[in-house]
């Protein structure tokens, strides 16, 4: 489990929005996504810490990708 952050996906945005998927997986430099079935991603547990907060991913998907601070709660 991380311990600085949390990467919230939305399956139902992602697999509805053709092409999302891949773009996810495209734009994270540090690989937290990977390819899901039914057109979604699955968050790569074990990347997550190495977030560096660059937003690629909120940017792509607004609405289908929250990254929580957990050190803000």
């Amino acid at each position: 489990m991380a311990m600085f952050i949390r990467v919230d996906v939305d399956q139902a945005i992602v697999a509805k929005t053709e092409g999302l998927a891949a773009k996810l997986v495209e734009v994270c430099p540090v690989k937290i996504f990977a390819p899901g079935s039914n057109n979604g991603v699955q968050v790569v547990e074990a990347n997550v810490d190495e977030c560096t907060l660059c937003d690629l991913c909120m940017r792509a998907s607004p609405d289908g990708v929250k990254v929580v601070k957990l050190y803000e709660h």
